[in-house]
């Protein structure tokens, strides 16, 4: 079985960006994407109501990395350390060598390669690194952006589950990707 260990944070750097811890000094961006609903669109998970949740939030995350069970980056440019995104992995299922991975990012730097610049990078730490065997990603049916990167970095679907997923007083499909370190 896999035993993850996130300290020494890892920092990852690509040709544009700079994958860093997040921070309580990223609230407001945090506070940004989550409470956004355009951002929030295909997670079901609550919007953030104020500064005090985000900081909650950024708190679980620090949380997970700490006990090492799951993590997440800022994703930021290499020449501004403004968190435009995070990008992480959760889920993390050592005993079957395979992560979740997700993203969100900023509406205003949607179209620019930065996902999949991101992603690909996460995908080379979690089989490098991590050694896992095989990346698996939850998207909605509906979120064609996301599985537009999903395809572009090579992810196989996997699986569409109907209707497995009760939110907000109804039934979500849901659409499973995934990558093997092959």
């Amino acid at each position: 079985m896999l035993e993850f260990n996130f300290n020494p944070f890892p920092v990852i750097e690509t040709e544009r960006l700079l994958l860093r811890r997040i921070t309580n000094d990223d609230v407001n961006e945090v506070f940004e994407l989550r409470s956004n609903p355009e951002t929030m669109k295909f997670i079901p998970r609550p919007l953030v109501k104020d500064n005090e949740d985000a900081l909650l939030h950024i708190a679980m995350i620090e949380e997970k990395i700490e006990t090492n069970i799951g993590i997440n980056w800022a994703i930021t440019l290499k020449d501004n350390p403004k968190l435009l995104g995070i990008i992480g992995y959760y889920r993390m299922q050592p005993e079957n060598y395979r992560a979740e991975i997700g993203y969100m990012l900023s509406p205003d730097f949607h179209g620019k390669g930065i996902i999949p610049e991101a992603v690909n990078a996460l995908l080379k730490y979690g089989f490098e690194n991590l050694k896992l065997h095989s990346i698996e990603a939850v998207i909605d049916p509906e979120n064609y952006a996301s599985e537009k990167v999903l395809q572009k970095c090579g992810f196989v679907k996997e699986a569409h589950l109907r209707e497995s997923e009760f939110w907000e007083g109804k039934f979500l499909d849901k659409v499973i990707y995934s990558l093997l370190n092959n």
